[in-house]
């Protein structure tokens, strides 16, 4: 069976008869259909590896942004608009305590800053939640 489906179809709810209807202009008589979707074989058609393999994890290759937070400051609106160059912001940590590293706003590490030739590098010293390989 080869059954073609219109990209443009939607499913709408016809409040007045009660029946739903289909797509552009459709009637309450038009009727939905099933589609029968075979399976996919296990082993891809050409004989060769599958495309998600044990040895390679595909998600491993994925790029994520970490950030890392050093501390908080409270302030005003008042203050932060009456904010002048060399003005200081005391943090709410101190120079000893961990800073967090974030993945998606979550806590995931903590570490101490460090530097790396000329660029502020993270030192991992905890990993509160275990991160699985």
């Amino acid at each position: 069976m080869n059954t073609m489906v219109d990209p443009n179809l939607s499913l709408r709810a016809d409040t007045t008869a009660g029946t739903p209807t289909f797509g552009p202009g459709a009637t309450p008589a038009s009727t939905a259909h099933l589609l029968a979707l075979s399976e996919l074989p296990d082993e891809p058609a050409h004989g060769g590896p599958s495309v998600i393999s044990d040895v390679v994890n595909p998600l491993h290759q994925i790029k994520t942004r970490l950030q890392v937070c050093v501390g908080e400051a409270a302030v005003t609106v008042g203050e932060l608009l009456s904010a002048k160059e060399h003005q200081v912001f005391v943090l709410n940590r101190s120079v000893e305590q961990p800073v967090d590293i974030l993945l998606e706003g979550k806590v995931i590490a903590r570490g101490h800053l460090v530097a790396v030739e000329d660029q502020f590098a993270v030192r991992i010293t905890d990993v509160p939640v275990p991160l699985k390989p």
